[in-house]
């Protein structure tokens, strides 16, 4: 019945079928014999199962000009294009001009791999995004996403129920991180050195890049569950690293994902957990950078482990578990 009700169908047709199959399934139990209840029950049930399985996602539709845009790259060698990268100019979280840009970056520039961990009111759950980082202070950031038509807004509960498509956003720090950490209110952000050799740095990096023209290819569902921020930057990590280490369930409830990625060493190493998150919270540190074009430089200044622009090559490699194409105003 959720399926009905939450389907990616037209909402003149999923209302009355979501009705129609409840009451439908009510006057089932009512009227038939016992013994058969079960099975005519469980064939009922596959009606709107076939018919959850039948939706397919699309690249087609009004959607939201935030998510207007599919990110997609170009690989010749060691150079990279990275198209319609995100980078908004906000002036508050609903009035904001869309920015969609084409950056270049050498993959024998990248250095690092970052995490921010966004708490938006649940302990247990957060936003996970990944920023690569390049030598001169370029950072390319990845944030996994609903992408939603005109008039939608995100309920964990239709995302169980394909309603959405994923969208792997490539963005500017200025747009991805500030919107989260000056402009919504009430999120808690923190930031992370991931401690892993460059050459898995590079790997990864590839992944995300792979997956993004994977999806302008052919689209996804996203799942509030099964497929999110987190699931899939775990799945990119587990393949290009090799890494066969059992999945946790911090990648669920990732909430607790940084301190797991502690007890496996990828997190520096010099602080007790504890000391770690607390210091690593850039809410403050990114309001007093504002919009500065060295906003990136100033969230990380003092942070543990940002001192150094590449971890030690020895680490373990099995722990790891441009111009403006367009613009939009909306206010």
């Amino acid at each position: 019945m959720l399926a009905f009700t939450f389907g990616s169908w037209p909402r003149g047709i999923c209302l009355p079928l979501a009705a129609l199959y409840g009451c439908g399934h009510l006057l089932l139990l009512m009227r038939a014999p016992i013994r058969r209840i079960v099975p005519c029950c469980a064939g009922a049930f596959l009606l709107p199962l076939g018919g959850f399985f039948l939706m397919q996602p699309t690249n087609e539709g009004r959607w939201q000009p935030d998510v207007a845009q599919l990110a997609h790259a170009e690989i010749q060698g060691d150079e990279v294009v990275v198209h319609n990268v995100r980078n908004c100019a906000y002036q508050t979280v609903s009035n904001f001009v869309v920015r969609y840009e084409t950056r270049n970056y050498n993959l024998t520039q990248l250095q690092t791999a970052d995490v921010f961990l966004v708490d938006w009111g649940l302990r247990h759950v957060a936003h996970a995004m990944v920023s690569f980082g390049f030598r001169g202070g370029q950072y390319l950031c990845f944030s996994i996403e609903t992408r939603k038509q005109m008039g939608q807004s995100y309920s964990a509960l239709r995302g169980l129920f394909r309603q959405y498509s994923v969208i792997f956003i490539a963005g500017d720090e200025l747009d991805l991180v500030r919107l989260r950490t000056n402009l919504r209110q009430g999120e808690v952000t923190r930031l992370y050195r991931m401690n892993v050799p460059p050459e898995v740095v590079r790997r990864v990096f590839l992944g995300y890049l792979r997956r993004i023209n994977g999806l302008r290819d052919e689209p996804e569902w996203y799942n509030a569950l099964v497929g999110n921020c987190m699931i899939d930057f775990a799945r990119i990590a587990r393949h290009e690293s090799g890494t066969r280490n059992p999945w946790h369930w911090s990648a669920i409830l990732n909430g607790y994902a940084d301190e797991h990625a502690y007890q496996l060493g990828m997190l520096e190493p010099s602080l007790p957990f504890a000391e770690l998150r607390r210091v690593s919270r850039i809410n403050d540190q990114a309001v007093a950078a504002g919009a500065a074009p060295d906003f990136s430089a100033r969230i990380r200044a003092g942070l543990p482990g940002m001192g150094a622009a590449t971890p030690s090559p020895a680490q373990d490699v099995q722990r790891l578990g441009g111009g403006v194409k367009a613009a939009a105003e909306i206010h």
